[in-house]
């Protein structure tokens, strides 16, 4: 911010009381604009702005946006519930005898037991690795002489090599539960007495990558046709110590990572879904996506509600809080009507849509248009506005997009769906660092996508990565008939 010189402000003083009048008003006028910015910075937080719970600190404590449940806390009736019950059958059975009488003290070894009470103890017994030695027969033939050897089964390569069950557990730890290279080695050191390495480790997911890429490219096919709302964000993160993006799209039954240099389309092209994706998507109004004409677009309410909040503690703006009061009850109407109704009646949508319409007026009057006071240079991009001016414009321009959870039940009210699996991957960050290189970035969104997509599913993530490693990766039923189409 530049402020008046003293060259300027004698100037001023030389030409008379209007010019002093003038130059104090516009040097005020950028200080009081300067003063509310960095109010605004230091009243925003997780509650009313996109910034992470994280930045919050400790003194601050948001209020959540959502509206409390009338369910009391715990189990809810009809829950199975996840007890530990007894078996039928146990592995070991202890008996524990009786051999005196409490009362008397009389011998008791040799009388039978009348009846027992039973309790049982759930736990691992000793693990430890098991090394399975391969036999090929050599025989010579006795017409030829020749030497025949049988064959090696498919999974035993090399001389000595570690088998699907463990390799399967070394990419568990470090790409499921982002345990880092060197803590992975540690745990298996524990776990099976087995010294192991981190580059064994890093092979193993490499190889991973590579069995599970026909179904990463299949869950790209599928999401580039499918007519299912489709979910889309990127954040931030570090590779080779520059900031590169992390890509998202998905449904509830699949997930496509996506690592790249670039945030905007540029890297939407390069990932190329979006670009091919006709349906309904749902993002959170990020202007590379809204360039896509051939997309019915669909904007994060939980995005809206924050923002809301910001105008209404901030600027104390009672439109703002209306309008979060009618999101909320759009959202309870259509959670209502779902199980029984395609769509909510046509009194119901003119109802909303003119409440919706009347809050927007309510706060374009609160936030007129103030007429320049002096000629301003014409400068690019659009003009500086207040930030609930803003606001306003963007939910008249997107109404529909905004409310195209009520026209259309299958689109969410927000985009937790993109944000949930991306915290994914800020989660890996925090717990074990950047990615040191960008094949290391490639291959954790490949593993993850089919990690990702397979629990979605149903499915263990143990048991599908030693199904990759075997050679034969899960896909989910829907996408058989695509892959065996390529293949």
């Amino acid at each position: 911010m530049r402020l008046a010189s003293e060259e300027e402000i004698k100037a001023a003083y030389d030409q008379g009381q209007e010019a002093m009048v003038a130059l104090f008003y516009a040097t005020f006028q950028k200080l009081a604009e300067r003063i509310q910015q960095l109010e605004d910075q230091m009243a925003k937080n997780s509650n009313n702005s996109s910034k992470p719970p994280s930045s919050d600190g400790l003194k601050k404590k948001p209020k959540s946006l959502r509206n409390k449940s009338r369910k009391k806390s715990g189990g809810q009736p009809g829950h199975p519930g996840s007890t530990l019950q007894m078996v039928a059958h146990a592995a070991h059975v202890e008996t524990h005898r009786v051999h005196h009488c409490r009362c008397c003290q009389a011998a008791l070894e040799e009388v039978p037991a009348q009846d027992y009470e039973k309790r049982q103890v759930f736990d691992l017994p000793p693990v430890q690795v098991e090394v399975t030695e391969h036999q090929a027969e050599i025989k010579e033939c006795p017409i030829c002489h020749m030497l025949t050897q049988a064959d090696f089964p498919a999974a035993v390569g090399q001389p000595v090599q570690y088998g699907e069950r463990l390799k399967a557990q070394m990419v568990y730890f470090h790409q499921q539960h982002f345990v880092p290279l060197e803590r992975t080695a540690e745990i298996l050191a524990d776990l099976y007495d087995q010294s192991v390495s981190e580059g064994t480790i890093a092979e193993a997911c490499h190889t991973v990558a590579q069995r599970v890429q026909p179904v990463y490219q299949a869950i790209k096919a599928e999401l580039q046709q499918t007519e299912e709302p489709g979910h889309f964000d990127e954040t931030g993160g570090r590779v080779e110590k520059g900031l590169w993006w992390f890509h998202v799209a998905c449904t509830a039954l699949l997930t496509y990572y996506e690592a790249h240099a670039k945030r905007g389309k540029q890297a939407l092209e390069a990932m190329g879904i979006f670009p091919y994706f006709h349906g309904t998507a749902l993002h959170d109004a990020y202007r590379s996506y809204l360039q896509y004409q051939n997309v019915r677009h669909a904007l994060c309410n939980a995005h809206h509600l924050r923002e809301l909040t910001f105008i209404f503690e901030q600027y104390q703006q009672s439109w703002a809080n209306e309008m979060i009061d009618l999101l909320g009850e759009i959202k309870i109407a259509v959670e209502a009507a779902q199980p029984d109704q395609e769509h909510l009646s046509p009194a119901q949508f003119a109802d909303f849509e003119a409440r919706y319409d009347a809050i927007l007026t309510a706060g374009f009057q609160a936030n007129p248009v103030a007429p320049p006071v002096e000629p301003i240079p014409r400068k690019r991009g659009k003009p500086k506005q207040h930030p609930a001016k803003n606001l306003l414009d963007h939910l008249q321009l997107c109404k529909r997009e905004t409310l195209a959870f009520m026209y259309d039940f299958k689109v969410l009210f927000d985009n937790n769906q993109a944000e949930r699996d991306l915290r994914m991957i800020k989660l890996k960050q925090k717990v074990s660092g950047c990615f040191r290189s960008q094949e290391g970035a490639k291959t954790f969104c490949t593993i993850r996508s089919y990690i990702s997509t397979a629990r979605k599913n149903g499915q263990r993530v143990l048991d599908v990565l030693q199904l990759a490693l075997s050679g034969s990766p899960y896909a989910p039923p829907f996408l058989q008939l695509r892959l065996s189409s390529n293949a």
